[in-house]
Formats: structure tokens, sequence, C-alpha cells
């Protein structure tokens, strides 16, 4: 998608960065393995292949797609440089728990910086139909390709990260209970990563082995969602803020962060 070919957005434990050409190589391996191709339902490809769906992907509207690069652990969280924006700057506002008053501070990188964090995955939305038609989804794919970094909390943030930018962004605005998720049924990490997030399993396909799975909107406030989210006023137009996202969904047992974006030449 052209809409975040140049931009980055930063977390503290990943930052998600376009999928480029320089990604190509290492994604071509990863998605050599077989363990990988079964998990995602993926086919192999050829390296010419890899680099055809990687300018195929850059374009398409109906793809969203960001890279997960991984963050080290900080062992001086104090010694860090922070980044702080101004309080009606939202859509660029730094990480914050849905709700919160302030947002909370996140370490920020150069364009130089970010070139030398390991790549350990992708997360993708894939946009199927048109926001004005009732069938429209947008379903939701996470992978950490490289082990060691796996239950790290990597594809957590991963998923918070671009699920925040796909319901706040201005020219997105994804309505909450568009977003699916399908699992295989034997994947029980991934479907236990995703029920934390407030999704749950509202279908069980068993002749593809797979599950679906819906965001749980907060109970009583399904109307609330859809009219915070589907443009029931004036007010509808502006930037969804976090408080938007806590009546909708998932309440205070669910905090989704909003990462800093970053511009990325």
């Amino acid at each position: 998608m052209r809409l975040n070919s140049r931009t980055a957005i930063a977390g503290s434990k990943v930052v998600l960065v376009p999928y480029r050409k320089e990604h190509v190589p290492i994604y071509h391996q990863w998605m050599s393995s077989p363990e990988l191709l079964r998990l995602t339902a993926s086919e192999p490809l050829t390296l010419e292949q890899e680099y055809d769906m990687q300018e195929k992907w850059l374009v398409d509207e109906d793809k969203l797609t960001f890279i997960i690069l991984a963050r080290p652990e900080l062992e001086n969280k104090h010694e860090a440089r922070y980044h702080h924006t101004d309080d009606h700057d939202q859509h660029h506002s730094a990480s914050q728990q849905p709700g919160s008053a302030m947002p909370l501070p996140v370490l920020t990188l150069t364009p130089e910086e970010i070139s030398q964090l390991p790549m350990i995955g992708d997360v993708n939305l894939f946009f199927k139909g048109k926001p004005s038609e009732p069938e429209f989804e947008v379903e939701a794919e996470v992978m950490i390709a490289d082990p060691a970094y796996r239950r790290t909390g990597r594809a957590s943030e991963s998923l918070q990260l671009i699920l925040t930018y796909a319901l706040t962004h201005p020219h997105l605005l994804v309505p909450p209970q568009s977003l699916v998720v399908r699992i295989g049924m034997e994947n029980e990490p991934s479907i236990r990563l995703f029920q934390g997030l407030g999704f749950h399993v509202v279908k069980t396909v068993e002749v593809f082995g797979e599950v679906e799975l819906r965001l749980r909107l907060n109970e009583g406030n399904e109307g609330l969602a859809r009219n915070e989210f589907e443009g029931g006023g004036e007010k509808d137009r502006t930037v969804r803020d976090g408080d938007a996202l806590q009546h909708a969904v998932g309440g205070p047992h669910t905090t989704w962060i909003k990462g800093v974006e970053l511009g990325y030449p």
C-alpha cells in the first residue's frame, strides 16, 4: 500500500517498516522453510517471483504490509532518548494506552539506526471488499520468522501497532467490527495471541482446518462502536483517540499501544 511506503512505526520492542527490495533476500530465505509455508498457508516462490511480489504489494491498495524489526532490550531506560508530541497532534502521538490522558514516551530512532535492526518477521492487513459493502473485512496476519524472537511479546506489539494505525489513520479508519483473523486449528500459540488482544473464536471451519476470530466489542457498546467508527456525525470525521478505542474494543482489560510514526526515506 502506497500509504505506508515512507512510514516507520516505533514501539518499545519493535519497529515496523515498509516492505522494500532490501528485505526480499531474507524474506525469501524465511519462506523456504516448510514449517513457515505450512503455518502461513503459502506456496513457495522463486527469488525472482518474490521480488515481483514485493513490488506488487508496495502499490496494492488492498494490502497493508510492514516488516518487523526487533529493538534491543534497554539496560537503562533512563538513558534513552524519548520523543514527545503536542497534545493536539493525535495522529503522530507517542505510544499510549487506550483512554490514557497523556501519551507515554517511546524511544525514537534515526533511519540509520533503524537500518541496523534485525529483521524478524512481518505483519499484514488484507482489505477485502469496500468499506460501504456489508461483507467488507480486514484480515490480520503476523509472522515471527526468527525463532529466537518468538514468545518475547514482539508479535503482540506488532499487531497492536498495525491495528491502531489502521483504526486511527485518517485515510483508513478501519471499523473494528470488520477485523477478522483466520488461523489453523493446530496453531494454538497464534490463537492465544489474538485472544489476548480481544479477539474471540466465532467460527470453526473443519474443511479448511481453521478457526475464525473476530474482535470482541465491549458489551453494550456495539452501537457506540458503529457510531464512532462509521461516521455517525461530524465528530466522527476526526482522528479516533484512545477513548474511542477504549469504548469500542476491550475496555480496561485490553490495552493497545500506539507507536511513534517516523518518516522513513
